[in-house]
């Protein structure tokens, strides 16, 4: 078979742009814990870029979602919200679930506590991401409380014990939110997603009943939602990029990939150590984040 210069010109690009897949030996396993369908998607660029690595992300739902619309019934929104997720998921390559407890009513209950003890132990994570315990919904502030209240108890052999115990315990990162009270979010690594932002867009476009119906209709704005599917997607893109805003993680950005990459960033998600199991630190920050560079 002849090769012409081209598509050998092609394949040299191609090995240049692909990013190096990782060994198993290597991998990272990463559980993403949301409360609602589409709340894992604000770390979306950080979990494609795990996923282009070669490690294993898992973006998980704890509710169905089944609340979230003003005209839907819970039944069949829970459906159309679960394949929205999956979609979502695949729109980067990883696998994207929902649980059945319904929305608006998760609880921080010994029942559900296990179901996120499972879902750790199971996925064998390495790093676990969740939202703080400070929200305006009580989902979302349910949510970091369980994802707290399981960090200790995946090593403890006794507990769930037809779930086999991890054996380190794994690293425990906040997302980063906008609340002050009783603390403000605190940011201990920085990831400039510029280069995956359009990926990230793209994951919350395939929410369509949150980001076209629901919220915009909750917020008032339902009538500047565009009717086609290729205006909704550049509509999208304006009014949601300024949630990956780089400017209030402008010192910490500069600090981590130096001064003028740190200042151009434009976009980027922020973590922060919860304090619970492994500790984030100078010596490991690059093992658990080997997408960033100086």
């Amino acid at each position: 078979m002849l090769v012409t210069i081209f598509q050998i010109t092609a394949l040299c690009l191609l090995s240049h742009t692909m990013p190096a897949q990782v060994s198993q030996t290597e991998k990272l396993n990463i559980i993403v814990i949301g409360a609602h369908p589409d709340d894992p998607d604000k770390v979306g660029g950080s979990a494609f870029k795990w996923a282009q690595l070669g490690h294993d992300v898992l973006l998980v739902s704890l509710t169905s979602g089944d609340a979230g619309h003003q005209s839907i019934k819970p039944a069949k929104l829970a459906k159309i919200r679960r394949e929205e997720a999956r979609k979502a998921g695949e729109t980067i390559g990883v696998k994207y679930i929902t649980l059945n407890n319904h929305d608006g009513k998760l609880m921080p209950t010994y029942k559900n506590r296990l179901q996120v003890i499972r879902l750790i132990r199971e996925h064998r994570a390495d790093i676990v991401i969740f939202p703080r315990p400070y929200d305006y919904h009580p989902d979302h502030r349910y949510t970091g409380t369980l994802v707290l209240d399981a960090a200790y108890m995946v090593t403890v052999p006794g507990i769930l014990p037809k779930v086999p115990h991890l054996e380190k315990n794994p690293l425990f990162l906040y997302m980063s939110d906008g609340f002050v009270n009783p603390v403000p979010f605190k940011p201990d690594v920085c990831v400039i997603i510029d280069d995956v932002i359009e990926k990230k867009i793209d994951m919350y476009h395939q929410h369509t009943s949150q980001m076209y119906e629901w919220l915009p209709y909750n917020r008032g704005g339902l009538a500047e939602v565009p009717a086609t599917d290729s205006e909704r997607r550049a509509w999208l893109g304006k009014t949601r990029k300024n949630a990956s805003n780089a400017e209030p993680f402008r010192e910490k950005l500069i600090e981590m990939y130096g001064r003028e990459k740190g200042a151009n960033a434009r976009y980027c998600e922020a973590f922060q150590d919860s304090g619970y199991g492994t500790r984030l630190t100078k010596n490991n920050l690059r093992y658990y984040f080997p997408f960033i560079d100086n």
